[in-house]
């Protein structure tokens, strides 16, 4: 890395807009407030790398080498046991350019790929930021574009890979104003990244797109097919993106493109359906079903797009390569329903699968809700995944099922999701997550049942 660029627009610093105004990305942090301060002196960053707590999950559904950290990668010479050097390095190193930089985990990307490794080392030589507003990373050189607008295709001459990670997950927002974010925005980052000479994009949806069943295979292999329903705003786009990343080598030919789908997303500042759930005073359980849950810190997340960036290309040949790539990211294994409840100290509400679907869709027909009952799938029914492809490329997870469970715990610490409003740091609008309605659909099948009960 070269330290500090500076930002190569004339634009003002702004305030959020568009689709910068909340967290960018799916499951990202929650919204940061950017401060507009720029100097050589600025402070540099640091990824927030978590160790392990050393604790593993009960049964045989746990992996030993969990704590493994990712290898390191010099590349520059002669690599050890006689492979062949990083030619991207020899010719100077990468450029990468990171969307959705201003904040979250665009912005710790940034801050983890200058001073990692592949940053000292000289295999990734420059870090372009993209974002509506200049963000806190001085070590990058900032570009503003909003990634929606063609005028991208300038923002990334000179750029070898791009991580585009300015997708907006916030269930509160308009449905077509995350729409256009989301899915316009990949569409429009693809071309621009097309036109501009770009070589290889990196996307990241989640593990959601497999969808959760109760017959899906423990752990699902990253070829299993894409089985969610788009009966919700976000996992329609979340399958359009997958759509459009699948298309895009055979529209382009030039084109390699990466997608990563982490498993439920955890650590400070994340905020999604998944981590509110565990806000509930109950959890909520289906009788006859066994859950099991895999979680993917945000380290282990920023880690894995690191290595899909060096490595990415590394790993095609130069005629026919694979020039479309899936990759699942997550813990090793597993955490049993009995595991949750030992980890957070919260008993289960076991009810059946129609009343709690059926209670949960008239709530949502109601506008009690805006989560529909497909939603709470992904909190009842397992949606497991195994990261083939990051392991095979010497990659291992630092954080465990137990791990990180513990740290969405510790940043949900205070906060009560009750009736649709999460109470303690800040109200919920409208309940805008499955695990505020998870009160909902128990309160509601027990005054249900008392009903009942007393007419009888």
């Amino acid at each position: 890395m070269t330290g500090m660029e500076g930002s190569e627009t004339g634009e003002p610093r702004a305030t959020h807009a568009a689709h910068g105004s909340r967290g960018d990305w799916v499951m990202n942090t929650e919204e940061t407030h950017v401060r507009a301060r720029r100097s050589a002196g600025s402070r540099g960053g640091a990824n927030s790398g978590g160790a392990n707590s050393g604790s593993a999950s009960s049964g045989p559904n746990t992996s030993d080498d969990a704590a493994a950290k990712p290898p390191t990668r010099k590349r520059t010479g002669p690599a050890a046991g006689g492979k062949k050097p990083n030619r991207r390095a020899a010719r100077g190193g990468l450029v990468v350019a990171v969307t959705g930089a201003a904040q979250g985990i665009g912005e710790q990307l940034v801050r983890h790929l200058a001073s990692s490794e592949a940053g000292k080392s000289g295999v990734v030589k420059k870090v372009v930021a993209i974002d509506t507003i200049r963000g806190d990373a001085p070590e990058a050189t900032w570009r503003l574009a909003d990634v929606r607008d063609p005028v991208v295709a300038d923002r990334l001459g000179g750029v070898d890979v791009v991580v585009h990670l300015a997708v907006d997950i916030d269930s509160t927002d308009e449905r077509s104003d995350r729409n256009s974010a989301n899915v316009r925005g990949t569409a429009t980052v693809l071309t621009a990244a097309a036109a501009a000479g770009v070589k290889h994009v990196v996307l990241v949806t989640s593990a959601m797109v497999y969808g959760a069943q109760a017959d899906n295979a423990v752990p699902l292999s990253e070829d299993s097919p894409l089985l969610a329903a788009p009966d919700s705003a976000l996992l329609g786009d979340l399958l359009e993106m997958e759509r459009l990343a699948a298309q895009a080598p055979r529209t382009h030919p030039g084109l390699s493109v990466t997608v990563l789908r982490p498993a439920a997303l955890v650590g400070p500042g994340v905020d999604t359906v998944v981590t509110r759930h565990f806000e509930a005073p109950r959890l909520l359980a289906l009788k006859g079903e066994r859950m099991r849950w895999q979680f993917c810190h945000v380290d282990d997340l920023v880690s894995a797009l690191e290595l899909a960036v060096t490595r990415g290309r590394e790993t095609e040949s130069d005629s026919g390569g694979e020039r479309y790539r899936v990759a699942a990211v997550g813990s090793a294994g597993w955490l049993d329903q009995q595991d949750i409840e030992r980890i957070t100290g919260k008993r289960h509400i076991e009810l059946p699968a129609a009343v709690a679907f059926g209670t949960a869709e008239r709530l949502h027909r109601l506008g009690a809700s805006p989560a529909a009952a497909g939603d709470l799938h992904f909190l009842v029914y397992p949606w497991v995944v195994e990261a083939s492809w990051l392991a095979e490329q010497g990659w291992a997870p630092e954080h465990d099922n137990e791990d990180a469970l513990r740290a969405a715990l510790a940043e949900s610490s205070g906060r009560l999701a009750i009736g649709g409003h999460r109470l303690g740091r800040r109200d919920a609008a409208a309940g805008a997550a499955v695990g505020a309605t998870v009160a909902l659909v128990g309160t509601a099948a027990l005054v249900r049942r008392a009903r009942r009960r007393r007419r009888g």
